[in-house]
């Protein structure tokens, strides 16, 4: 037993313990320099990393703030804008966005304009903006035709924009019509009640409730609404026959609302002839070489805008119902 504890003894008080704790020490210092080393290179490259990408979507989004703008023509073209979609504020089909690419339009030196329609339709005022705008464009530039060309479908606000056209061109199978208003919503008060739930509603103001989903109809906010559709309907036949003039044929049909096909279009005088945009440009304008003004919004534009601005439009629309031409 004594001679184990003095050769622990020489081992933790003699030159050997000195040598390995050195040893130990120095396997230590050297581990953590390099641990600290790695550590260094990769902070580094993350950081490197980092302000490349951040560089990378700076020009990304710096490239897609631009607004392209149309080109640069030479000699005779024909300026085109394309209307696409559902006509509502914040689409590409909106008023701001059309009128914005026709006035480009007008206002430079096209042989003639085309407006290329593919919508379903949409706002009322939205639509009235357009048309309105289209009148005061042809009354200044009079010498500068302008028509409209259907690509799939041309119904109820789409019509209601375009009827001011010298001239509207379809596709045989393009769907043109709808001339109508509808105001559509839904009702729950056979599923509250199944549930058990009592709808707790209160109002300044008589008819405040209006198309309240949650309430049983009332007789008298349901002819308010009516007559309300039955204007608006109105101001709308008004507008396609003065647009369309003697053209058009006679027949209620015509307003009730009904889709025809391009073909049976022409023969009911609600468009002219059959054509695409190109054959516009080449044969009726005369300026085969077409020149693009579309309004095309930018990346930038899109994020913010459909964020929540569209979001809240589209639930309260669907929620509390509003007046459509579709």
């Amino acid at each position: 037993m004594m001679d184990k504890d003095e050769n622990a003894s020489k081992e933790t008080s003699g030159p050997e313990w000195e040598r390995n704790l050195l040893e130990r020490l120095a396997f230590a210092s050297l581990n953590e320099q390099r641990r600290a080393r790695r550590w260094s290179i990769g902070f580094k490259l993350f950081f490197a990393g980092y302000l490349v990408l951040s560089g990378y979507l700076v020009l990304l989004f710096v490239i897609a703030s631009t607004e392209r703008l149309p080109e640069t023509p030479t000699g005779e073209f024909t300026a085109l804008v394309d209307m696409e979609g559902i006509i509502a504020p914040n689409m590409p089909a909106s008023a701001d966005y059309v009128v914005d690419g026709l006035r480009g339009a007008f206002e430079s030196k096209a042989k003639g304009v085309i407006l290329r329609t593919n919508s379903p339709g949409g706002s009322p005022v939205q639509a009235g903006y357009i048309s309105d705008e289209i009148n005061r464009l042809r009354e200044k530039y009079p010498k500068k035709p302008f028509y409209a060309v259907v690509g799939d479908i041309c119904a109820s606000g789409c019509y209601y924009a375009v009827a001011a056209a010298d001239k509207i061109f379809v596709n045989q199978a393009s769907i043109v019509g709808s001339i109508g208003v509808l105001m559509d919503g839904f009702g729950f008060v056979d599923s509250l009640n199944k549930l058990g739930i009592e709808r707790r509603l209160m109002t300044a103001g008589d008819n405040k409730a209006i198309l309240d989903p949650f309430s049983p109809v009332n007789p008298s906010h349901k002819a308010h609404v009516q007559k309300m559709l039955n204007e608006i309907h109105q101001q709308f036949i008004e507008v396609v026959k003065e647009g369309r003039g003697q053209a058009l044929k006679d027949g209620k049909e015509i307003f009730s609302g009904l889709l025809w096909t391009g073909e049976k279009a022409v023969q009911l005088g609600l468009v002219d002839e059959l054509g695409s945009a190109g054959y516009v440009a080449r044969e009726v304008i005369g300026a085969e070489k077409i020149v693009d003004f579309t309004y095309r919004e930018n990346l930038l534009d899109r994020f913010a805008q459909r964020l929540g601005t569209t979001m809240a439009h589209t639930m309260g629309a669907e929620i509390l119902g509003s007046a459509r031409l579709r």
